[in-house]
Order: C-alpha cells, then sequence, then structure tokens
C-alpha cells in the first residue's frame, strides 16, 4: 500500500543540510519554556523507586485521566492516554472506520497532512472540502459530500494550517452531520490554548455518541517531546480503542505523564496567557512584514501559522528549497496541505528569530 508522506521532515532535513544559515519556521516546535512545575516533576520522578520506571497502565496514569476527564467535563473511562495528538487521531480514524460504516473520511482542504496519511494508511478513502479564503468551514460543503459511506469528519480547530477558530455553530453543525450519516466527527482540538480569538468553543459542549475529541500536551505546555496526548471517546467505542492503544504501543511513556500531571495540576492561568501575549505580538510582527513585502497573508484567529502568497512565486516543495538556500527561511509548501493553497507558503511563529525571519522575506521578495 503507498501512503501519503507529509514533507514536513523532508524540508526540515534538507534546511539543517543548507550551506548556509537558515531561520526554522517549519516545525510547530514552540520555542518558549514549558510550565516550571513540569521540569520539578521531572527531577522528583528521578528519585522515585524502580517500579515507577516499569510499564503504566496501558490506557494512561489513572491519576492523568480523572484529571483530564474533571477538566473537560466527560466520565474517567471515556479518556485514553495516547502518544501525542497524532496516535489520538489515528484511535479516532480506526474506530470510525471499523464500525463497518462506511469508508470514506471527509477532510478540509487545506488540511493537516497526517490525516490524509492516516486514512490511506487504515484502508479508507478521503473525500475534501475546500475552505473559505479566511479558512472557515461551511458545514452546508461538507453535508453535500456526505453519504451512506462516511465513516467520518475529521477537522481541527484552531486550525492548522489555516489559523480559523470555528464557532460554535460549526462544531454543532459537523457533530449532526455525523448523527445524521452514522458517521463520527473527529474534532482535534490540540491548539485549543492557542485561541486569539476568544470564540473557540469545544466539541465537548455537544452531548453526541457520534463525536470523538482529541487534543494533545504537546503545544500548550510546549513539549512535543514527551508525546503525551489523550482522546475522548463515547463509551460505547472507547474499549476498542484501548485494545489497538494496547497493541500498537503497549503502553505511553510513564515519566512524561507523571510531568504532565504535576504540571496541569500546578499551572496557573497566567502560563497560558502569556504564551497567547507572546504570539498575538509574533503575528503582529510577520503579518505587518508580509505586508510591506507586498504579500497576500492570512492572520490567525488560533493556532501559530500564517499562510503566505508572493506574487509569481507558487508554494511548491522546489521554491521552498529555493528560499532555504536564497533566502534563509524555511517555511512549508502550500501544495503539502492539498490543493486549494497550493500557491501559498505556510510559517510557524514558533522562533525568536521572527523578526530576522521576516527581513529576510522582505529583502528577497523587494
Amino acid at each position: 500500500m503507498e501512503y501519503e508522506t507529509p514533507l514536513f521532515f523532508h524540508v526540515m532535513g534538507y534546511a539543517a543540510r543548507a550551506d548556509r544559515d537558515v531561520v526554522d519556521m517549519v516545525s510547530g516546535n514552540p520555542d518558549w519554556e514549558p510550565p516550571t512545575a513540569l521540569r520539578e516533576a521531572l527531577h522528583e520522578y528521578a528519585d522515585l523507586d524502580s517500579d515507577h520506571f516499569q510499564y503504566p497502565p496501558s490506557e494512561g496514569l489513572r491519576e492523568l485521566r480523572e484529571e483530564v476527564a474533571a477538566r473537560r467535563g466527560v466520565d474517567v473511562e471515556q479518556v485514553v492516554i495516547t502518544n501525542g495528538a497524532g496516535e489520538a487521531n489515528y484511535l479516532a480514524m480506526a474506530r470510525a472506520l471499523e464500525r463497518d460504516a462506511g469508508e470514506e473520511i471527509i477532510l478540509t482542504d487545506p488540511v493537516y497532512p497526517y490525516y490524509p496519511g492516516k486514512t490511506t494508511m487504515l484502508g479508507g478513502t478521503p473525500r475534501f472540502v475546500e475552505t473559505a479564503a479566511d479558512g472557515q468551514l461551511d458545514p452546508e460543503d461538507v453535508r453535500k459530500v456526505a453519504n451512506e459511506q462516511t465513516a467520518a469528519i475529521v477537522v481541527n480547530t484552531p486550525n492548522n494550517p489555516t489559523g480559523a477558530v470555528y464557532p460554535e455553530s460549526t462544531v454543532r453543525e459537523l457533530v449532526a452531520i455525523a448523527e445524521e450519516y452514522d458517521a463520527i466527527a473527529v474534532i482535534d482540538e490540540v491548539y485549543d490554548h492557542y485561541d486569539l480569538s476568544g470564540t473557540f468553543t469545544s466539541a465537548l459542549t455537544v452531548d453526541s455518541d457520534h463525536r470523538i475529541v482529541t487534543n494533545a500536551f504537546s503545544k500548550s505546555m510546549a513539549i512535543t517531546g514527551f508525546r503525551v496526548g489523550y482522546a475522548i471517546f463515547p463509551l460505547h467505542l472507547v474499549e476498542n480503542a484501548k485494545s489497538r492503544h494496547m497493541l500498537v504501543n503497549v503502553a505511553g511513556s510513564y515519566p512524561s505523564q507523571y510531568a504532565v500531571l504535576q504540571a496541569l495540576r500546578e499551572t496557573e492561568p497566567a502560563y497560558y496567557e502569556a504564551n497567547r501575549d507572546l504570539l498575538r505580538e509574533r503575528v503582529d510582527s510577520f503579518t505587518a512584514a508580509l505586508e510591506a513585502a507586498g504579500a497576500e497573508y492570512t492572520r490567525p484567529e488560533g493556532s501559530f501559522y500564517v499562510m503566505a502568497r508572493f506574487e509569481g512565486y507558487p508554494g511548491t516543495l522546489e521554491n521552498v528549497e529555493r528560499l532555504i538556500d536564497e533566502a534563509g527561511v524555511a517555511g512549508m509548501p502550500g501544495e503539502a496541505f492539498g490543493t486549494a493553497r497550493d500557491d501559498w507558503l505556510r510559517f510557524a511563529l514558533v522562533t525568536p528569530r521572527l523578526e530576522e525571519a521576516a527581513d529576510r522575506l522582505a529583502a528577497y521578495f523587494e
């Protein structure tokens, strides 16, 4: 079987091999500090007895699952701790497909590239719905594509790559469409702490047996390497998800879960607000530079990505490599996210060298 392999690591590798200094605006690795409590918990963990160095419960530490359940207002038995949001989405999509209620998965265009890759890996067929220029998704466009073969509708909000934050009405309607066609709405909320609009509404506010919510601490705590995420399933879907998780992974990382639990309990809201404030400043700075360079761009309502279009410079992999070699800035090609924005480039605002990158782009496209 041929899988769609996302281009992220190819571009990062190309930038690392470049013969010049390159500002990395490819990866979504936050450059700010994780919570202090997380570092303290890791030091504490190192001194625990050796029982803590063995397998944790497969579905995740009970205390962490309880903390997630309490914060999200769900039954603890609905929560499975996963190896990041990536595995959470994999488990959710697998459960949707193995119900034998269809083989098609509806995705947006632009799309986070791992979704179509997972779809084909799981034996499903992707169907794409183009979003508006501002990244918003019209549920009626989804309804036009939905049919008896629809197994799942997979979206993320706040969105990567467009930065759109879907309003509550959109979230509710997507779940309603899933219910109508006996499908599963898989809502990836990994950027929920980076809602810059104040309008984010979790799909957990919609009571339904036809929705699965996924999330992770990778972005919110700036710990992408820890691989601690979670999925919240309807009770009738959770047991097979736990079994698949066990067969694929056995269990997740004990020290990572231990540290995340302590950080969840002890980190004040001010930590997250400070990171949002930093991101707002970066959005202002970077979009101002793009405007000065004559570029068209999207201004994110959430997440930490900006898409930009430079006249006569389509967002191909070849042009991304040229930009690395000639301007010293590494972004992602728009073609990596589907066909709707294949003449755009995507930049991650998670580098302290953002202003330097903006200056380089302005000079290059002058």
